[in-house]
């Protein structure tokens, strides 16, 4: 175990949104990968919504139709990463956990199974929002997430002395703690007003705005401050899948409840035996795979 001093390398950013319909998710996070700069991608699950802001700058779309499963938004962050784009928006990342086909929904049939629990079903969704996570946290790109909020109003006393409905977001409709994972949490109102429930890179704090550009360029030149980190080498690669993760993924695969649901689960159990360069985990995941694919086609034979 090595002592060293600390030191500040250059970053990619993990930027969250979070705003009731209607604040200004999709363009503000346009304005803050306009300002960061490069090529510029949206992961669009909003029926086209990204469309509309085209005169803001130049961007392009991979669009996610339902259901909204983990695999399709690994496999649009994948395309963009290959394709070489610098900042990519994740719109919006809610209906990853919430949606039709997301990992809410996932978990709730398979819990309505005869003899299933919905205890034991999260053993098959926690590995799916696990290794999403990662993909987010490890992308060599930059990632804006947006996430709708929950909607709630509150009673304001207006000038005129009368009590007036005023509709707040709330948290943010996500897994609970998905907030922390990233940089930078922003929170917009319906006012389009941002201010910051997380932010490691104290830019923002205590700011009440509006977002444009520079706020943007703002958060680059932060980003680009300090030494270029080291080039990835074998010795910098993770050492395998864990054991725990090799448990909970082999559990998801055996518990799949359909041939598409295996087929999503094991390709993303795979993806990370790959990444971190584990044949023995991938070995693994083949023979659980292969076993369950024999059980499900006999079932409907």
């Amino acid at each position: 175990m090595e002592i060293r001093k600390a030191q500040r390398k250059k970053a990619k950013l993990r930027l969250g949104i979070a705003a009731p319909s209607g604040a200004g998710k999709t363009y503000s996070a346009l304005l803050l990968a306009f300002g960061i700069g490069g090529k510029v991608g949206v992961i669009d699950t909003e029926h086209g919504s990204a469309d509309l802001y085209e005169d803001l700058g130049d961007y392009d779309i991979v669009n996610i139709e339902a259901p909204y499963t983990v695999q399709k938004y690994r496999a649009a962050l994948n395309a963009f990463e290959n394709a070489g784009y610098s900042v990519i928006i994740m719109d919006s990342l809610s209906h990853a956990w919430a949606g039709d086909g997301g990992l809410l929904d996932k978990q709730g049939k398979l819990a309505d199974r005869p003899g299933a629990n919905g205890y034991a079903a999260w053993r098959t969704i926690t590995p799916e929002h696990n290794g999403l996570v990662e993909a987010i946290l490890t992308s060599p790109c930059h990632i804006i997430a947006t996430m709708r909020s929950k909607q709630e109003y509150v009673l304001e006393t207006n000038d005129k002395g009368k009590q007036t409905p005023r509709k707040v977001g709330m948290a943010p409709v996500q897994r609970e703690g998905m907030e922390y994972e990233f940089t930078v949490m922003l929170d917009i109102d319906m006012s389009h007003v941002a201010s910051s429930s997380k932010d490691r890179t104290r830019l923002f704090d205590g700011q009440l705005f509006k977002i444009d550009r520079s706020h943007g360029e703002l958060l680059r030149d932060w980003l680009e401050k300090g030494v270029e980190p080291p080039p990835a080498h074998e010795s910098d690669v993770l050492t395998g899948v864990t054991a725990s993760e090799l448990a909970d993924w082999t559990a998801s695969i055996e518990a799949s409840a359909t041939l598409e649901d295996l087929k999503n689960i094991y390709g993303n159990a795979v993806l990370l035996a790959r990444n971190r360069r584990d044949k023995l985990s991938e070995d693994v995941f083949v023979t659980a795979k292969n076993a369950r694919k024999k059980a499900l086609e006999t079932v409907t034979a």
